[in-house]
C-alpha cells in the first residue's frame, strides 16, 4: 500500500450524505483533533440532495459519541471535491465503482473504507458498510461501530 501519511484532505462518500459518510466525517474529525497537521475532512453523496440535514438517528449516535454535527448539510459530490481530496473513502463497492467510472485516473486515492489499511482481501459480502436509512437505532449503532473501527485504522495510517 502507498504511504498516505501526507494525505490531508479526506473525503467520505456514500449515497445520500445523510448517514454513513456523515458518521465517518464526524468520527474522523474527532480522531484527528489532537493530531498535528491541518486536515480537511468532508463528506458527500453520489445521490445527495444539497442542503438536507443528517438523519435524526445519525445525529443521535454521533451525540452518544460526543460529536455534534447538527449543522451538517448534505452535498452531492463534485469534480472539484474529487480533485482536491488526497484520499476518498467509499462505503460501498457501488460508490467506488461509480467514482472510478467518473474519474479512472484517481484510482490510487479511491478506496472502500472497510478495505483501507488492511492486508487481506475481504470477501465481497463483507466489503460494504450497509446503509442504515430506514432501519432501527440499534442498526445505526452497529453501522457506526463498524465505521469507528475503520476510521481509527485510517487515522493510524494518516499518522504515519
Amino acid at each position: 500500500m502507498s504511504d498516505y501519511s501526507q494525505a490531508k484532505n479526506i473525503l467520505f462518500v456514500c449515497t445520500g450524505n445523510s448517514c454513513r459518510s456523515v458518521m465517518a466525517e464526524g468520527y474522523m474529525r474527532k480522531c484527528l483533533q489532537h493530531c498535528d497537521g491541518d486536515y480537511t475532512v468532508l463528506s458527500a453523496g453520489l445521490a445527495a440532495i444539497a442542503g438536507m440535514p443528517a438523519s435524526a438517528m445519525t445525529l443521535e449516535v454521533l451525540e452518544e459519541e460526543g460529536i455534534d454535527l447538527s449543522g451538517h448539510r448534505s452535498q452531492p459530490i463534485t469534480p472539484l471535491m474529487l480533485d482536491e481530496a488526497d484520499l476518498i473513502l467509499c462505503m460501498e463497492n457501488y460508490h467506488k465503482g461509480a467514482l472510478l467510472e467518473k474519474a479512472p485516473a484517481m484510482q490510487d486515492k479511491i478506496f472502500l473504507l472497510k478495505e483501507f489499511g488492511i492486508e487481506e482481501e475481504l470477501p465481497p459480502i463483507d466489503r460494504d458498510i450497509l446503509d442504515p436509512i430506514g432501519k432501527s437505532l440499534d442498526f445505526y449503532r452497529e453501522v457506526f461501530e463498524q465505521i469507528k473501527i475503520c476510521v481509527r485504522r485510517v487515522a493510524l495510517c494518516l499518522a504515519g
